[in-house]
């Protein structure tokens, strides 16, 4: 099918745990489904600028090569998931051309963090678009990060799709409680209220375009310290957010939850992001 847009939306895409890679659920098939949709409504497209919680710095940073390869930065799970592979082409051409627009260094190093494969091993499971990873600053506020996005605004209309990949809720130490009595998944663990209130409350200062109370969401959002007792897997919302403008409100384009906390909604940016829900019927 013949794209009908190539004005590339901004996405947020929660990862969750590594064993999505081998376990999909409902999130690695709304992947799927996700990846299939921009195919059909936008094309593939001329790379993949990805910003993860686990790719940090002390400075924003886009790392420039020719290839990248998965890295495998867990431990403890089965063997099968570090057997896994994801080979990407790099792009370092526009890597350095678009550290000269931004402003930011460029390194000639590569690697993709598991927050970045896993999640485009459904996007684009051929592993054939480039991928240039943007570092994350964990400690850089919200509305920073914000601020940061929107300098990548230009991206989008540039064929570029601009990826945050992180978790809508992330608290390692309640995904271990709800595992032990819960399947290999996740799936069929309740959510926990704290969970479901966090994730409504996110969802609902997007729809109303509540710049303000979503920048403030540790002091704001119900629950927010003990969804995230450090926040790095929700930062890149931000920056995804930033590169879709404040015009716009967010929306949620998936709504999920495995092991009970650890939240795996997606969410769209821009002016496109309502053709997104579209496209995915």
């Amino acid at each position: 099918m013949k794209a009908m847009n190539t004005v590339f939306p901004p996405l947020f895409v929660s990862h969750g745990s590594p064993m999505i890679a081998l376990e999909p659920g409902e999130t690695g098939a709304f992947l799927r489904r996700l990846g299939q949709a921009l195919d059909a409504g936008w094309g593939r497209p001329r790379a993949v600028l990805a910003i993860s919680a686990h790719t940090t710095a002390r400075q924003a940073v886009l790392l420039g090569t020719d290839r990248h390869e998965a890295v495998y930065d867990f431990g403890g799970f089965p063997p099968a998931l570090s057997a896994l592979r994801y080979d990407a082409p790099g792009d370092r051409a526009l890597a350095e051309q678009l550290g000269e627009t931004l402003s930011l260094p460029v390194f000639d190093h590569g690697g993709l963090d598991h927050g970045i494969w896993t999640a485009l091993r459904y996007l684009y499971p051929d592993a054939d678009v480039p991928v240039i990873p943007l570092t994350l600053t964990p400690h850089a506020t919200p509305e920073q990060l914000i601020a940061l996005g929107e300098k990548l605004q230009a991206l989008s209309r540039e064929g570029v799709l601009v990826l945050g990949t992180g978790s809508i809720t992330h608290n390692l130490r309640l995904l271990t409680r709800s595992a032990i009595t819960g399947t290999a998944a996740g799936d069929g663990v309740p959510e926990m209220p704290e969970s479901a209130a966090f994730r409504t409350w996110f969802a609902e200062r997007s729809a109303e375009k509540d710049w303000a109370a979503l920048a403030d969401y540790r002091a704001q959002a119900p629950h927010a310290v003990r969804m995230h007792p450090t926040d790095e897997h929700l930062l890149p919302w931000y920056v995804a957010a930033g590169a879709g403008g404040r015009d716009e409100a967010p929306v949620r384009l998936h709504d999920g939850v495995t092991f009970g906390a650890l939240g795996m909604d997606a969410y769209a940016f821009g002016a496109q992001a309502p053709a997104v829900v579209k496209a995915l019927g």
